[in-house]
Order: structure tokens, then sequence, then C-alpha cells
């Protein structure tokens, strides 16, 4: 079977093959020399002919109709890659055992062949799935075709699927990536970065998980909101990430996507080198290392639509900003 989807697509239920051409043909003929001729034994063989091409159609349509394909789970999906998947597929028919499907939809990277559908059983089938956007998908439907029983018509089926994911943005590729992160990750030649751990580095807005005990209480009083002290030891493993999804006029939808795919390809970066990351979007900021909130970060990021105003509120001290409005690094002197 051929891996480019395109080839099993068409407008219709019914495509008819080579061997079905052929087969159509050498029956009309069959057909002209009984009539012309009066032979009993041509008209024994024309009719057993157009019973296989009954029973082919009767079959077909029979086995596509008990067929039934259900979304299971898809493994962790970034835009622009395949990640594995499964689907659920069931022959619930006690007659019918279908051969020769194969199955595709705009969401797989490429089709599915299946040799044997058993009667009366289902089974779980590995899928590759390719999304090219980031966000929340639905995967709505995919079609079935199959040349079954006879090779004589290619018919389809279209089922309806109810499968929902969160695609995370498609990562760039990153370079250096030790440059960007020898600071954070504890250079001896950064004295501000590296102190005996009490020093207060800076300060920055509460996050959820925040010990109270850090809590600069003079400077929250003054500026209205919770603040927290942020020490050098701390500084030295922590990397703040800003992300505005302000859409100037100007500019191009396509030029967000850019920047959303930036930030998660710096935000990967870190968590790969086991840093903990603070994100922060319009009215969500999220903090956590690998392994824990992981998931929330990278959904935050699937998610970020653009807004129509720029991001209020100052970044923290050494945050990273990506916006449409200049992405920088702000570094201490």
């Amino acid at each position: 079977m051929s891996s480019d989807p395109r080839r099993f697509e068409f407008d219709g239920v019914v495509r008819i093959t080579r061997i079905g051409a052929g087969y159509l043909i050498f029956t009309t003929v069959l057909g002209f020399a009984a009539i012309n001729t009066g032979n009993n034994s041509i008209y024994i063989g024309l009719s057993f002919m157009l019973g296989c091409l009954l029973l082919s159609g009767v079959a077909s349509k029979g086995g596509l109709k008990h067929l039934r394909v259900e979304f299971v789970s898809a493994e962790e999906a970034w835009a622009g890659v395949a990640t594995g998947g499964l689907l659920r597929v069931e022959n619930d028919s006690r007659i019918w055992r279908v051969r020769d499907v194969v199955m595709t939809s705009p969401e797989l990277a490429r089709p599915i062949y299946l040799p044997v559908v058993e009667r009366n059983i289902e089974q779980l089938v590995p899928a590759h799935f390719l999304f090219r956007r980031r966000g929340a998908v639905d995967i709505k439907e995919i079609d079935l075709y199959t040349r079954y029983p006879f090779g004589l018509f290619l018919k389809k089926r279209k089922l309806r699927l109810a499968g929902r994911l969160i695609v995370y943005p498609r990562l760039l590729e990153s370079s250096g990536a030790d440059d960007r992160f020898r600071l954070a990750e504890g250079d001896n030649s950064s004295s501000n970065r590296i102190g005996s751990g009490s020093d207060v580095h800076g300060f920055r807005e509460y996050v959820v998980g925040d010990s109270l005990r850090q809590l600069h209480w003079k400077k929250s009083a003054s500026v209205g909101r919770w603040v927290i002290k942020q020490t050098d030891a701390e500084s030295g493993r922590i990397v703040y990430v800003y992300v505005d999804p302000f859409l100037p006029g100007d500019a191009v939808p396509d030029a967000l996507e850019t920047v959303i795919s930036s930030a998660a390809t710096y935000v990967h970066d870190a968590l790969e080198r086991e840093l903990e990351v603070v994100l922060k979007l319009p009215g969500v900021t999220i903090r956590g290392r690998a392994g824990e909130a992981r998931r929330a970060i990278f959904e935050a990021l699937a998610l970020a639509e653009a807004t129509s105003q720029p991001m209020a509120g100052l970044p923290d001290r050494d945050a990273v900003i990506f916006s449409l409005r200049g992405a920088h690094e702000s570094k201490s002197a």
C-alpha cells in the first residue's frame, strides 16, 4: 500500500478497479455472445458472473457497515511531528470477515492498512497522527476503504470519531542552548547569580506554591500585590519566561505562531536541563519543573490566543520576553 493518503481519496463512494473494469468488459462481451448464440452454457456462465458482481456489492457494503472505529489515545503531541496513538476497530458482524481495509484521515500521518478484520471481534490498532498547528484539536472523522471481497470495486465509508487532545506548539531547531542557560546553570563568572543563598537578588510576583516566608511585606504593600523576595541561590536555577500574545494590526497571524514556537522551544530546553520555569501569559502564571507542571506549561502555550492589548505589568528581573514588539533577554548589570 502507498504511504500517500491522497491515493485513496476520490469523489463518491465507489471506484471501479482495473480488475473490475476488465471483469465488466468480459461480462458484457459474454452477454452479447449469449444473446447472439442462444447457448445455454454461455447463459449459465453469464449468470454466474452477474451473481459474483451482486455478491461483491452486498459483501463490501455489509462488511463496511459493521465496522466501528474509536479514538483511544495519543501520546504527547507536538505540531509538525508525528506522534503515536491507538484506535479501536470493531467488527460486530457475525457473517462478514472484512479484508484489505485502509483507514485515512486528515489527522493521520499515513494510511493504516488492516489485512483482515475478523468478525465479531475488536482490536487495538497503532496509528501515527500528524497535526499541523497547535491548540485543541478534535478528531472528527475517518474514512474506510476496501476492495473486499473480489477487488472489483473500491468502496468507501465515512465514520464519525469523538477524539480531542491538546497539540503543543511547534518546536524550532535549538541553537546556542549552552550559552543561553550558562548563567542559570551556575557559571562562576556571574557573581550576582551565585551567592550565599540568602542575599536578596531581586523581587518577583507571588506564584502559587511559593512559601509565605519569602513574602516582602513592605514591597507588597507599596505595589498592592504579593511580592516575593528572590535570593541569589534561587535565581540561579529559575528561568522566567514572559509571552505577550499581543498581535499588532500590521502583523500577520503566522507571526504570533513563530513567537509561541520560540517560547516553547526555549522552555523545552530549560526543562530538559532540569531548570525551574516560571511562565507568564495574560492572566496565567505557571511555575514548575520537568515532570511536575510541564504539561500545564505547554498546554498554556498551546492554547494561547492573540490579544488586542499588550500584556500589562513589568517583567521580573532577568526575564526572557517573547513578543511581536521584540524578543529580548533582560540581564542584570
